[in-house]
């Protein structure tokens, strides 16, 4: 594949909402240290919020609440800049309006969260819980969307995802490639590059029927759009996968493929779909 020619393409933790839980949590708050640190602007606000769950219009920047239970809270048009809520419990809270630039949500369950007009720019949303979210004029700018799981089409960039694809196909981290192409997949559906490297990374991963599947669109979808180059690049790739690999030239270290598989769609598939330039979106 070393050979092909290359065209540019125009193209939770669920804790019981008893009192007991609030009391655990504020404990745990008070021992542990993490969650209301001494530069909070209002410890006060930070209090309420863990005691009552109502804090709309509260002044929150900087607080920490890791591992809180805040499912359900009332956190309209909050102050949340810089927060910490990594882990916390989020689901069905109501976030409209608030401001939660810069701050860390990483793994926190926003599951059914009302996010509606929220900033979130800048903000950790890595490997976060989002299905069911609503989302309708929420600022993303600039958040880290890597491993968030049920993001909403409308969240994120066609461009930043594809980059951290491209960025971890040469990290050999393929089912995070496999994630990234696929939220591409979502928000571009004819970006053909993008079904032929998640081919690529499912195929390193060992499920070859997928893969296969994956570079036979990319054949048709370059095909549709008249790029015959590009199109019989990925027909080589796609007969790649369908051809056994000789027993003798089988490593039996990897996945059902061999060495030689490996070594094609190493750098070649890298420098590839490096040389996509996104289709525009309008």
């Amino acid at each position: 594949m070393g050979n092909l020619r290359l065209n540019s393409f125009k193209l939770t933790n669920r804790r019981s909402p008893m009192k007991s839980s609030t009391l655990i949590t504020t404990a745990l708050v008070t021992v542990l240290g993490v969650s209301l640190p001494a530069q909070a602007e209002n410890l006060e606000h930070s209090r309420q919020l863990l005691a009552t769950k109502q804090c709309p219009r509260c002044d929150l920047s900087r607080s920490g609440f890791v591992f809180a239970d805040l499912s359900g809270a009332n956190l309209t048009q909050a102050n949340l800049v810089g927060a910490n809520l990594s882990q916390s419990n989020l689901q069905g809270a109501d976030l409209r309006g608030a401001n939660l630039a810069g701050a860390s949500l990483n793994g926190a369950n926003l599951t059914g969260a009302r996010l509606d007009g929220a900033n979130l720019a800048g903000a950790d949303l890595r490997k976060s819980y989002l299905t069911g979210a609503s989302v309708v004029g929420t600022i993303t700018e600039g958040a880290y969307l890597q491993g968030a799981m049920g993001l909403a089409a409308s969240v994120g960039t066609v461009e930043d995802f594809y980059r951290w694809a491209l960025e971890d196909e040469q990290r050999q981290n393929y089912i995070s490639a496999i994630q990234n192409y696929t939220q591409v997949i979502a928000r571009q559906t004819e970006f053909a590059p993008a079904y032929l490297g998640r081919g690529a990374a499912r195929m390193r991963t060992g499920d070859r029927k997928r893969a296969i599947a994956d570079a036979r669109e990319a054949e048709r979808l370059f095909k549709a759009q008249g790029d015959p180059v590009n199109a019989e690049a990925a027909t080589k790739v796609a007969i790649l996968f369908e051809t056994p690999i000789p027993e003798d030239k089988i490593d039996k270290g990897k996945p059902n493929f061999g060495q030689a598989l490996i070594g094609i769609l190493g750098g070649a598939m890298q420098l590839f779909l490096s040389r996509f330039s996104l289709p525009s979106l309008f």
